[in-house]
C-alpha cells in the first residue's frame, strides 16, 4: 500500500500551497492548477487504492441509491447497512415500498432513529407510484422537488444513477475540501456553503462525475477522517494546506452550536390482565405518538410529561391516575420501573416508567388501543421503550 501511494504522488508534480502560490485562505479556489491536481490525484486514488465495498457501491438503481442515501443521513454505514438489506428484500421495488402497510414500514425502521425519514420515504414512494408511473424520475430539479430530498441526495442520485455532472456535499466532503484547500470560513454559515459548493463544483469531474462523487466521500470517510486522519500515508499531504499549517484538527469550522433541551417524560404501562377463562392474553395500552414531535408514527405506552424531573410517589402516581383516567386503584398496584435516558440529536429524554395493574379498562380511553404481547412486538417503538417491551415479553 505505502509503494502505491508513493506512486501515485510521483505522477503527480508537486505543488505548493502557500502565500506565492496563488492559493491561500482568502483565495482558496483561485489556482487552476490545484484544482486539477485534486481533482486528478483523487480518481487515481480511487481507481487504485480505494477498498472501501459497501452493497449499493456501483449501483445503478436510483431507487436503491435513493433508499441508501436516506438510510445513510445521520446513520453510521455500520449501522445501515442491515437496514438497507432488509428493505431491499421486503421491498425490491418501489412500487412495493408505496403499497406496503406503514406500520411495517416503520416497524422495519425501528431502532434507525430520525423517523420523519421513514414518513418521507413513504410519502415518495407513494409520488414516484402514482405520477412517474413507479419510473424514478431522472431530472435532478424533479428529484429535488420530491419530499425528504434536498440538494446533496438530489446530487447523488443524479451523479451515481445518471452520470449527471452534480457535485455531493456531505460531511466527508466538506472536511476533505476543508483541509485541503485551507478554507477557514464555517461550513454552516450562508457564505460558507456557497463558497463551498462553488468549490465542489469547480472540482468535480465533469466526465466522472460519479467516480469522482464517491472518490471523495470515501476519501473523507477513510483517509480524511474526523478524528484520526491517515495524514502520513495521504496522497494528498504534499498539497495540503492543513497538514501545512499545523490546522488538520481545526477544520472544518463550524459557527453555530446545537441547542439541546432536556425533556422528562413518565409512561404509565397500564397492565388488563385477561379477562375471563377463555382468553390467557394480558393487554397493554400503547398509542401512537403525536405528529410534530419527536419518534412521530412509533408508539409508547401512557406518557405524562412534566417540565422538570418529577418528584412522583406511589401515592401521586395513584391520584394521577384517579385523576386523568377516571378509575380508582390501589397502590400495591402500582410498581415503580427503573428511570432509564436517551440522548438524541437536540434533546435528551429522561423516561420514569411505572407498571400499572388495572382490574378494568379506563373509559376514556379508546378500546382498540389495547394490544396484548405478542401485538405489541409487531409495533414499532422508541428504542427508549423498545427495552421495556422486551423485558415485558420476557417475562411472561
Amino acid at each position: 500500500m505505502a509503494k502505491e501511494i508513493k506512486a501515485i504522488k510521483a505522477k503527480k508534480k508537486k505543488v505548493d500551497i502557500d502565500s506565492d502560490s496563488g492559493l491561500n485562505p482568502s483565495m482558496p479556489t483561485s489556482n487552476a492548477k490545484v484544482i486539477a491536481l485534486f481533482t486528478s490525484r483523487l480518481l487515481q486514488w480511487h481507481r487504485e487504492l480505494n477498498r472501501r465495498q459497501m452493497p449499493w457501491k456501483g449501483e445503478k438503481d436510483p431507487y436503491k441509491i435513493w433508499l441508501s442515501e436516506i438510510i445513510l443521513q445521520q446513520t453510521r454505514v455500520e449501522q445501515g447497512l442491515a437496514y438497507y438489506e432488509k428493505f431491499i428484500l421486503h421491498y425490491p421495488r418501489i412500487q412495493d415500498l408505496a403499497a406496503a402497510d406503514p406500520d411495517q414500514v416503520f416497524k422495519d425502521w425501528e431502532g434507525l432513529g430520525y423517523y420523519s425519514r421513514c414518513k418521507n420515504l413513504l410519502h415518495t414512494a407513494k409520488v414516484i407510484s402514482q405520477d412517474y408511473q413507479g419510473i424514478f424520475p431522472s431530472q435532478y430539479e424533479q428529484i429535488l422537488a420530491l419530499k425528504g430530498i434536498g440538494p446533496y441526495t438530489a446530487a447523488a442520485i443524479s451523479a451515481f444513477a445518471f452520470n449527471q455532472p452534480y457535485a455531493v456535499l456531505d460531511g466527508n466532503v466538506f472536511r476533505v475540501l476543508a483541509r485541503f484547500f485551507g478554507i477557514d470560513t464555517p461550513i454552516d454559515s450562508a457564505n460558507g456553503k456557497l463558497q463551498f459548493q462553488g468549490l465542489a463544483e469547480k472540482t468535480l469531474s465533469k466526465t466522472e462525475p460519479a467516480a469522482y462523487n464517491q472518490a471523495i466521500m470515501d476519501f473523507g470517510a477513510t483517509v480524511c477522517k474526523p478524528a484520526q486522519p491517515l495524514c502520513g500515508s495521504c496522497v494528498m499531504q504534499d498539497s495540503c494546506v492543513a497538514k501545512r499549517t499545523a490546522r488538520v484538527m481545526t477544520l472544518p469550522k463550524k459557527e453555530k452550536t446545537l441547542q439541546k433541551k432536556t425533556r422528562h417524560i413518565t409512561w404509565l404501562i397500564l397492565e388488563l390482565p385477561a379477562q375471563n377463562k377463555n382468553s390467557a392474553n394480558t393487554l397493554f395500552y400503547v398509542q401512537k405518538r403525536p405528529a410534530g414531535d419527536i419518534w412521530e408514527n412509533l408508539h409508547e405506552f401512557y406518557p405524562v410529561e412534566s417540565p422538570a424531573s418529577p418528584d412522583w410517589t406511589i401515592d401521586s402516581i395513584q391520584e394521577l391516575i384517579e385523576n386523568q383516567l377516571d378509575i380508582k386503584l390501589s397502590s400495591k398496584d402500582i410498581q415503580r420501573l427503573p428511570c432509564s435516558a436517551q440522548q438524541l440529536t437536540h434533546q435528551k429524554i429522561h423516561g420514569y416508567f411505572y407498571r400499572v395493574k388495572l382490574t378494568k379498562k379506563p373509559p376514556l380511553l379508546a378500546s382498540h388501543n389495547w394490544h396484548s404481547l405478542q401485538q405489541m412486538d409487531q409495533l414499532a417503538f422508541p428504542k427508549l421503550l423498545k427495552i421495556l417491551q422486551t423485558n415485558l415479553l420476557e417475562k411472561q
